[in-house]
């Protein structure tokens, strides 16, 4: 637990610094490492590090591929870089059938996928809504406190297990902590936010806040947050692997980390392109 909050005291100062900055190279940046990151912890966990050619082709993919998503000049090559990547992984499949297997190779091609077009969702967040840090903090914070809330309040209180041959240590208890935990945090960020704007940035505040759909973000949030955890755990226990890595002591590694967030971000991405949860006061 002690080593959980350590992580916590470095990581949410960078994520801070990430949101006050508020500028698309650098959260677009930001993003592109954690896809990195995520994916080589996967391949690792899979041993296709040691297929060069498998781990060259998807690390490159993964690096472009938020650019080529969240740029209006790139955005509509996505398609030729999706087949030429796919055409690519047949062909190494194809030169070394004996050894690489269909389901295996389907496996990193769909993270490959997965992970930079969710991840650039939040990018995407930032860039295309006037109060895009705003949602941004909503993707980040709803799936990670629901977690950490689930973590402690299961801890203390757990006793029904949610999905014992998939991921052990989860309980409803947990679950129902988590989901508490989540809909109090969406409330003090969507009342604390005009505040924010008011006195901090020393703007007006000519919007209102849809405190009603954050409390209904929160609760889908939890639980597609918990959706991405489960089959993250699912993963790994097919891979025999505890964590996907360790550079985050307490948490395991990247996608142990965003993995709750997999589902969150482009939900949440294709709710606010109708439902926005700051509206402008209208005179």
């Amino acid at each position: 637990m002690i080593k959980r909050i350590l992580t916590a005291a470095v990581a949410i100062p960078i994520v801070v610094l990430m949101l006050w900055l508020h500028n698309f190279i650098v959260t677009l940046a930001a993003m592109t490492l954690v896809c990195v990151l995520a994916v080589g912890e996967v391949l690792l966990a899979t041993k296709y590090f040691s297929n060069r050619g498998i781990a060259a082709v998807c690390m490159i993919f993964v690096a472009v591929m938020p650019s080529f998503v969240c740029s209006d000049v790139l955005y509509p090559y996505v398609p030729v870089l999706a087949f030429v990547f796919l055409l690519t992984m047949f062909l190494i499949m194809l030169s070394d059938h004996e050894n690489v297997k269909f389901q295996e190779m389907a496996l990193v091609s769909f993270v490959s996928f997965l992970v930079p077009l969710s991840i650039s969702t939040i990018v995407l967040l930032q860039e295309k809504y006037e109060h895009g840090v705003y949602y941004m903090i909503l993707v980040l914070l709803i799936p990670w406190i629901s977690d950490a809330g689930a973590y402690f309040v299961g801890s203390a209180f757990g006793k029904h297990k949610m999905a014992p041959k998939i991921s052990p240590k989860k309980s409803w208890e947990g679950f129902f902590g988590g989901l508490a935990t989540a809909i109090i945090s969406a409330l003090v960020v969507g009342f604390g936010y005009p505040w924010w704007v008011e006195t901090v940035l020393n703007g007006t505040v000519s919007f209102t806040v849809n405190i009603p759909l954050l409390v209904l973000l929160a609760v889908v949030g939890t639980v597609f947050g918990v959706i991405g955890d489960f089959s993250a755990s699912l993963l790994k226990r097919q891979c025999m692997v505890k964590d996907f890595g360790s550079i985050l002591p307490g948490h395991g590694g990247i996608m142990d980390r965003f993995d709750s967030v997999l589902f969150v971000a482009p939900f949440f991405y294709l709710v606010f392109k109708f439902v926005e949860p700051v509206t402008k006061i209208i005179a």
